[in-house]
C-alpha cells in the first residue's frame, strides 16, 4: 500500500546520491549495479532499480516504511530485502552500502577462499573498520534466501562478503558505511597485489592492541 510521504526529504539524501556518484567514478559500481540505503527515523531511502548511481537525485530515491510498505511511488532496488534484514539486525545501523568493487568481488570469487579468514590481517585499518568480515554462500541476488541468509550473520559483522557477487557494509553513518566499504576494498586489492610474496601480517598482539585500544569495529 502506498504511503504518502509529505515531508521534506531529509539532507542526507544529498549526500547519499554525492556517496554513489563517487563510488561509480572509483570504479566500485558500474552500469546499473550497487545500491545504497539510509535509513532516517520510521523510514528506509534507497537507491532505485535498474538506476546507476552515477548521476542520482533525491528525488529518484524510493522511500518505505520499516513494515516496508513504500512511501512514493519510486520503485526500491530489488536488494531492499537485505537492506531491511540489517536494519532490522543492528538497530544502530542508520546506512547500508552495497557495491561490486573489483578486488573484493574477485575475492569472493575465489574457489580457494579461506572463508573462516577471507583477508589476513595486513594493516591496522582492516581490524579497525571491517574485520571480522563474514562471508555469505552464493544466492541468486534479490532471493529471499539471499536476505534471509544476511539476517542470519548482520548481528555479528558490519561488513559481508556474498560469494561470486559483492560486498555489503553497514554503519551508524552513511560515512561510516562507505569507508567501510572502501577499506575493505584497498584491502582485498592489497591481497591480490601480494599473492606469491613473503607478507608480515600484523601479529596476534599487535591485533590485541588494535582492538584494545580502537575497538572492534
Amino acid at each position: 500500500m502506498l504511503k504518502e510521504n509529505d515531508d521534506d526529504p531529509p539532507p542526507i539524501l544529498e549526500d547519499l546520491c554525492e556517496a554513489g556518484a563517487r563510488f561509480y567514478a572509483r570504479g566500485y559500481a558500474f552500469g546499473s549495479t550497487g545500491n545504497i540505503s539510509v535509513r532516517v527515523g520510521g523510514r528506509v531511502w534507497i537507491t532505485p532499480t535498474g538506476r546507476s548511481l552515477a548521476a542520482l537525485t533525491p528525488g529518484e530515491l524510493a522511500c518505505v516504511d520499516l513494515a516496508g510498505d513504500a512511501c512514493n511511488a519510486n520503485r526500491p532496488s530489488k536488494e531492499l530485502p537485505f537492506h531491511a534484514a540489517i536494519y532490522r539486525q543492528r538497530p544502530e545501523a542508520n546506512a547500508v552500502v552495497h557495491l561490486h568493487s573489483g578486488y573484493a568481488t574477485a575475492l569472493a570469487c575465489l574457489a580457494d577462499l579461506n572463508e573462516a579468514e577471507p583477508l589476513p590481517p595486513l594493516t591496522p585499518y582492516y581490524l579497525m573498520r571491517v574485520a571480522p568480515l563474514g562471508v555469505l554462500p552464493y544466492f541468486r541476488p534479490g532471493s529471499p534466501e539471499l536476505s534471509a541468509a544476511v539476517e542470519l550473520v548482520a548481528r555479528d559483522h558490519h561488513c559481508l562478503l556474498m560469494r561470486n557477487h559483492g560486498t555489503i557494509c553497514a554503519g551508524e553513518s552513511l560515512g561510516e558505511a562507505g569507508d567501510r566499504a572502501e577499506e575493505l576494498e584497498a584491502t582485498a586489492h592489497l591481497f591480490f597485489r601480494l599473492r606469491g610474496e613473503r607478507v608480515r601480517r600484523l601479529t596476534g598482539d599487535e591485533t590485541e592492541d588494535i582492538r584494545r585500544v580502537f575497538g572492534s569495529p
